[in-house]
C-alpha cells in the first residue's frame, strides 16, 4: 500500500531532538603520500575540511566508504578531509550551526532544519549513471506469514523505527500511520537506534513490524542478512531525493566553488561505495543539487508543523 507523502492536513509528531555535541568515528585522509596541504587557504579552512556524515548506517560500515570519498576530494583540494560520523541527525544540525563542520551530508528532512537552523547550502548529491538525482522510499515491512496485511492493521501491534529525526526510519513512517487514522498511541513503537537495528528487530522475531527503507534493504540484501521472500511489505512512501551534500553559510565562496567542482569531477568510482549505502543503483557521478530539490520535504516539515524541536 502506497501513501502520499506531501499532501495531509497538519499533523504533529512529538518527537524529541537532543541538542548534543557530535561524537562517532573519526578519519583523516590526505592526498597520496600525505602531500595535502596543512595551510589555511581559500581550500583549506583552518588546515583541514571537516565533513559530518549522518548516522544512518554502522558508523563502522560507513567510515571507510567515506573515507574513499573523502581521500579523492582531497586530492582535488590538495587539503586532508576529516570525516566524522556524528552521533545523531540533531548534533550534525547544531555542529554546522556552530561553525564545527565545513561540509554536512543531511538526510532529506535534517536538510530541512540544517537550512533553516544553520544556513546549510546544499551543493551535490548523488546521481545514478544517467546523470539523474537518486532517490529512496521509506516501507514498512512484516514476517511474510504475518496476519499483518495493511498498514492499517498496525494498531495495536509492535512496530521497530530506526532514529528519533529519520526521514523514513521516523517521521515518514508515523506520517504513513497518521494517514490511515492510527495515533503514536495506538500501537508501541520502539526506537532501535537506527535503520539496520530495526531491520533486525524485526528479522529476530522481536516486533510485529519494522520500518525498512530501500537502502538498508539494499545493503542487507547484498551482505546476506535479510531475505526477503521470507518478509512483506506493507507499506511504501513516495521516492525521496538522496542525501545532499552540503557547506556552510559562512565558508569563502572560493571555498565553496572549488569543493562543488571537486565533487562534481570526482571518478564514479569514487563514490561507488557510499552509492551502495544509499541504494544508488547503477552507480553514477555526484550532480548539482539545490534547495529546490528537496522542497516536498519543506512543505511536509510545514504541513506537519515540525520545528527542530519536533524532530
Amino acid at each position: 500500500m502506497k501513501t502520499k507523502l506531501f499532501t495531509s492536513s497538519a499533523l504533529a509528531i512529538p518527537v524529541a531532538l537532543a541538542l548534543s555535541a557530535c561524537g562517532g568515528a573519526a578519519n583523516s585522509a590526505g592526498s597520496p603520500g600525505g602531500s595535502a596541504s596543512t595551510g589555511s587557504n581559500a581550500t583549506c579552512p583552518g588546515g583541514e575540511i571537516k565533513f559530518g556524515i549522518e548516522p544512518y548506517e554502522d558508523p563502522a560500515k560507513l567510515t571507510p566508504a567515506y573515507d574513499v570519498l573523502a581521500a579523492a576530494l582531497s586530492k582535488k583540494l590538495n587539503c586532508p578531509v576529516k570525516v566524522q560520523v556524528v552521533e545523531d541527525y540533531s548534533a550534525e544540525v547544531l555542529a554546522m550551526r556552530n561553525g564545527t563542520l565545513d561540509l554536512g551530508e543531511f538526510g532529506p528532512l535534517g536538510f530541512v532544519f540544517a537550512s533553516q537552523k544553520a544556513g546549510a547550502e546544499p551543493l551535490v548529491s548523488f546521481a545514478t549513471a544517467d546523470k539523474k538525482l537518486s532517490s529512496y522510499s521509506a516501507g514498512i515491512w512484516v514476517a511474510k506469514d504475518s496476519p499483518i496485511k495493511e498498514i492499517d492493521d498496525l494498531k495495536g501491534k509492535s512496530l521497530a523505527l530506526g532514529s528519533v529525526g529519520s526521514t523514513s526510519g521516523d517521521v515518514l513512517p508515523r506520517f504513513g500511520l497518521r494517514g490511515v487514522g492510527i495515533a503514536d498511541s495506538d500501537l508501541k513503537m520502539d526506537y532501535t537506534g537506527g535503520h539496520p537495528e530495526a531491520l533486525l528487530a524485526l528479522k529476530n522475531g522481536k516486533v510485529d513490524a519494522a520500518e525498512i527503507n530501500t537502502q538498508t534493504l539494499a545493503t542487507a540484501t547484498a551482505a546476506g542478512t535479510f531475505k526477503q521472500d521470507d518478509f512483506r511489505r506493507i507499506w511504501a512512501s513516495d521516492t525521496i531525493p538522496n542525501d545532499p551534500i552540503t557547506v556552510r553559510p559562512d565558508a569563502d565562496p572560493a571555498f565553496k566553488k572549488a569543493v562543488k567542482d571537486a565533487f562534481l569531477n570526482l571518478d564514479p568510482a569514487d563514490v561507488a561505495k557510499v552509492g551502495a549505502f544509499l541504494d544508488v543503483t547503477p552507480p553514477g557521478p555526484m550532480i548539482e543539487v539545490t534547495k529546490d530539490n528537496y522542497q516536498p520535504l519543506f512543505d511536509l516539515a510545514k504541513t506537519m508543523n515540525l520545528t527542530e524541536k519536533n524532530l
